[in-house]
């Protein structure tokens, strides 16, 4: 699990290049911030996480939990979520405005599709919005 990244995975770096080429600027990783959001948009007080689907365990196509060591499984992917929903309420006491793009948005069966994604986010980034999420039609 040494392997795993926590920072610049796939998806986020897919839906950070397309946000920038709509010519959103932001920052990376903002350390001050609870929960370290994937971009944050000074500008709009807005805050993005990218999720993987296994890890936040999302109730998808894309999540399932592995067969192998399930109690240990169960364990991490809950104390993940309960992490989640801490850092919500964190940014939320914080004035920040949330936004979860779930990768089953635009990967796998469902999915609504990357440009579509982007446009969804960059329409909730602009707007004044609070807690949000973008996933596939079928989650």
């Amino acid at each position: 699990m040494s392997g795993i990244r926590a920072v610049n995975t796939k998806p986020e770096l897919v839906i950070r290049s397309a946000l920038h080429a709509m010519g959103f600027r932001f920052r990376l990783h903002a350390k001050e911030l609870p929960g370290r959001p994937d971009l944050v948009f000074p500008k709009y007080r807005a805050a993005v996480f990218v999720h993987g689907c296994f890890w936040h365990g999302h109730d998808c196509s894309l999540f399932r939990l592995p067969g192998t060591r399930q109690e240990f499984w169960q364990q991490k992917i809950g104390r993940n979520q309960a992490r989640d929903a801490e850092v919500r309420l964190r940014l939320s006491g914080m004035g920040w405005r949330q936004l979860a793009i779930w990768e089953c948005a635009f990967r796998g069966p469902g999915q609504i599709g990357l440009q579509e994604t982007v446009r969804r986010a960059a329409d909730w980034i602009r707007s004044d919005s609070n807690l949000y999420e973008i996933r596939s039609e079928t989650a």
